[in-house]
């Protein structure tokens, strides 16, 4: 099969279109599936980098909405601590109407709910540094003629 400088181009920009998520929500699926759809049946090339790109995009959303749902009983178990002596010092105004709410008793305050906040924080921020790297070596790769496969990826359009 030959490559066109065209399907290179269109390639590339496919691929490249995937950090219109820092304009437009959800941009990084959007403007690959619009460039892939209208192309894919006259460029098998495209057609081909359309489906990484996209299956790259949405198992990197599924792998972020993982950490996301593994993050909310840390975050639920690090809110006392925020209240009780944290920062906004609302220790005194734990008595409601005669209801006492005392924290002292629970062991959420020791600090063990902060440690995987800023570890999937930082899981967060890694999943954020594997896009931009492997979308501009897809890219690159793609605009020398190349068959890009990234990594990680979970093959969700076959």
């Amino acid at each position: 099969m030959t490559i066109t400088k065209h399907q290179r181009n269109l390639s590339a920009l496919l691929h490249a279109s995937t950090f219109s998520r820092y304009l437009v929500p959800f941009g990084n699926i959007i403007a690959p599936l619009v460039i892939w759809l209208a192309n894919k049946e006259d460029h098998e090339f495209v057609d081909y980098n359309g489906k990484q790109a996209l299956n790259f995009q949405i198992s990197l959303l599924l792998y972020s909405v993982v950490l996301g749902i593994v993050l909310i009983p840390f975050a639920i178990g690090a809110l006392p601590g925020l209240f009780e002596f944290g920062f906004w010092n609302l220790a005194e105004y734990n008595n409601f109407g005669g209801i006492d709410i005392d924290m002292d008793d629970l062991e959420f305050s020791n600090g063990f709910f902060w440690w995987p906040l800023g570890l999937i924080g930082l899981m967060q921020l890694g999943l954020s540094l594997v896009n931009i790297v492997f979308t501009i070596i897809a890219t690159i790769r793609t605009h020398e003629g190349q068959f890009y496969e990234y990594p990680l990826t979970i093959r969700f359009i076959k």
